[in-house]
C-alpha cells in the first residue's frame, strides 16, 4: 500500500537554520532517501519551499475561485516536504516515519486513497 510521509515544520525555524544546520539535515534526508531506496520503498520525495511562497485557491459556491497568498492553513506549522513509499501496512510505514530525520516539527503518515478512473492515465 501507498502512503504519504507529510513533513510539517515551524518555518520560521527552518528561516533561521545556518548553512551548516541546513547541511546537516540535507545529509541526513539524504542518507534517509538511500535507505528508503536501498529498501525498494520509495516512491517520490520532494521538498517544499517555504510556505510564504504558496498560493491558495479557495473553491467558492456555484463554481467561482479565490485566490490568495499563502497556504490555507492558518498553523505554525507548514507542510515542508513529502515523501511517497509502499509498505506493506500502516505499522511498516510509521517504522519508516519514525526514522526519518526531523528538526522539530511532525511526520503525518497518511495512506493513499486508491481512485480506480485514473490508474493508466498517467503512464
Amino acid at each position: 500500500m501507498k502512503y504519504a510521509l507529510l513533513i510539517y515544520v515551524d518555518d520560521t525555524v527552518r528561516e533561521g537554520w545556518s548553512d551548516e544546520e541546513q547541511g546537516r539535515m540535507m545529509g541526513a534526508h539524504m542518507w534517509y532517501t538511500r535507505e528508503l531506496s536501498d529498501a525498494g520503498k520509495l516512491l517520490a520525495v520532494e521538498a517544499l519551499q517555504l510556505a510564504s511562497t504558496a498560493t491558495t485557491v479557495h473553491a467558492r459556491e456555484a463554481g467561482d475561485t479565490m485566490t490568495t497568498d499563502g497556504p490555507f492553513a492558518k498553523t505554525k506549522e507548514q507542510l515542508a516536504g513529502f515523501y511517497l513509499i509502499d509498505a506493506a501496512d500502516l505499522a511498516e510505514a510509521i517504522v519508516w516515519a519514525k526514522k526519518m530525520p526531523q528538526a522539530g516539527g511532525s511526520i503525518e503518515v497518511r495512506p493513499l486513497a486508491e481512485l480506480p478512473q485514473t490508474r493508466g492515465l498517467l503512464h
